[in-house]
């Protein structure tokens, strides 16, 4: 493809990227408005449990205070609601006031302010503001815009202004230690007209984005219809063919820098990889009516496969070359990275709406154990921490890179490995992908040579006529 070809692409797959992120995000909003709002017409949290062991809670609300008037509307959350009940029986009090008033009241007093509340699952993020002084009854003060304060459940609702607002949480007569379950909720008509705002607008802009990707793509696949036909592969191999050949020569220190140097090819990938996507999606489409992957999509998808895979393969997924990644999406025999995925005839349209998320699951777990993942848990304070991972072909690799700076040669057996662990990540990825229907093997097919890529002198079920070359390896060496 010609580098205007592939900006067509990219220019189509943001517009497309933007338009279905609007449509989806429209879409759940008017989702919410169907079915989240209670009998009163308010989007109410689920209940839960707050405490501190200082006089009071105290939560601030910036609803557009320093915007204009245009840009946020005069009741910013419509009517908030806020329902709280102590949980030892003792009389709570709600209030809502201008944040500056709440500030100079409680100057002196030990207090919690909550910086941020988190739910799926409930934790708060808050800060103790240090202080000696009791706090008193709050009813008392005249600041208050709204309140509710009593024995049993309360129920604060306050219609929503601009400005610098703050929601305090006390026990009725100041004491300290507050404990009680809280929910909040609001009652707005905006959700409904923005969620259809975002959906009638994010629409046109999806149509025109795959519009103008499958136009980018038009005449791009071969003409003759031969190429269609599927290819003949080697028995007992997967049609996904992953080859490299481990440069004789290799630098002891270039690997140190090659993170830098890799960043335009990065920069221009994830362009790629965003259009990648939706053309996926368009492809799982037509092959739901039609069995087909379209070749144009198909092509181009393998393209940035290819791209990415000589990329990873001068990185950190090898570090087998030092001859730099040519910006292209075509296959290069020059270059001693490749990838080719075969193009099916027929692919199984109900196999596309479960293959790529329940089929895949066991090879996607193998998969994170090649290339990293991450373990979790609560810790201190509720906060979750996480332990990154890295993956077994980053740790050889690693290892390879640390020989190969002491006595200039990369280990071929880990170099073998490291084949064999990336020849299996992009067989998933393609068959994630809808490239192909046939379940990727359990097996580490190691070295620098698929087995696919192998010359065989014929293959069965053939028409006895000559030896068939299934494929060429790069650079011809080692082959």
């Amino acid at each position: 493809m010609r580098a205007g070809r592939i900006v067509a692409v990219v220019v189509g797959a943001v517009l497309a990227v933007v338009g279905l992120a609007a449509v989806a995000g429209g879409g759940a909003l008017m989702a919410v408005h169907a079915v989240a709002r209670d009998g009163a017409g308010y989007y109410q949290s689920p209940t839960e449990r707050v405490d501190t062991p200082t006089a009071a809670l105290a939560a601030r609300l910036e609803l557009g205070a320093d915007l204009a008037d245009e840009v946020v509307p005069e009741r910013p959350v419509g009517t908030l609601r806020v329902r709280a009940e102590s949980v030892d029986g003792s009389a709570l009090f709600v209030g809502v006031a201008p944040t500056r008033d709440v500030d100079r009241w409680l100057a002196g007093t030990a207090y919690e302010r909550v910086d941020q509340v988190r739910y799926g699952p409930f934790r708060t993020e808050t800060h103790l503001v240090a202080g000696d002084e009791p706090a008193g009854a709050p009813a008392g003060q005249a600041f208050w815009v709204a309140t509710a304060t009593g024995a049993g459940s309360q129920e604060l609702t306050w219609p929503s202004e601009r400005g610098d607002w703050t929601v305090v949480l006390m026990n009725a007569d100041g004491r300290t230690g507050v404990a009680a379950d809280v929910s909040v909720g609001a009652k707005t008509g905006v959700l409904l007209p923005l969620g259809a705002a975002l959906a009638v607008a994010g629409l046109p802009l999806l149509a025109a984005g795959v519009v103008i990707m499958l136009i980018a793509l038009k005449g791009t696949a071969p003409p003759d219809l031969a190429a269609d036909r599927e290819p003949a592969v080697v028995p007992g191999s997967y049609p996904v063919r992953l080859d490299g050949h481990l440069d004789a020569g290799l630098s002891r220190w270039l690997w140190l820098v090659k993170w830098l140097l890799v960043l335009p090819h990065l920069f221009v990938l994830a362009l790629l990889w965003l259009a990648f996507v939706p053309l996926t999606i368009v492809a799982g489409v037509a092959i739901l009516f039609t069995a087909r992957y379209p070749r144009a999509i198909f092509d181009f998808n393998v393209g940035v496969l290819r791209w990415t895979w000589r990329v990873c393969y001068y990185g950190y997924s090898a570090l087998a070359t030092d001859r730099y990644p040519p910006f292209s999406l075509a296959s290069d025999p020059a270059y001693p990275a490749d990838l080719t995925v075969a193009y099916p005839q027929r692919l199984s349209p109900g196999l596309v709406l479960v293959k790529w998320w329940l089929l895949a699951i066991p090879h996607y777990i193998v998969v994170a154990l090649f290339t990293g993942g991450w373990a979790g848990g609560w810790g201190w304070q509720q906060d979750q921490w996480r332990v990154a991972a890295g993956g077994l072909v980053g740790v050889l690799v690693v290892v390879a890179a640390v020989v190969l700076l002491f006595s200039g040669r990369y280990p071929q057996p880990i170099f073998d490995f490291v084949m064999g662990m990336n020849r299996w990540c992009y067989r998933v990825f393609a068959y994630a992908a809808l490239m192909r229907d046939e379940y990727p093997p359990f097996r580490l097919d190691g070295g620098g040579t698929d087995p696919g890529t192998a010359p065989v002198a014929s293959l069965p079920g053939g028409d006895g006529g000559g030896g068939v070359l299934v494929g060429s390896a790069p650079g011809g060496a080692g082959r």
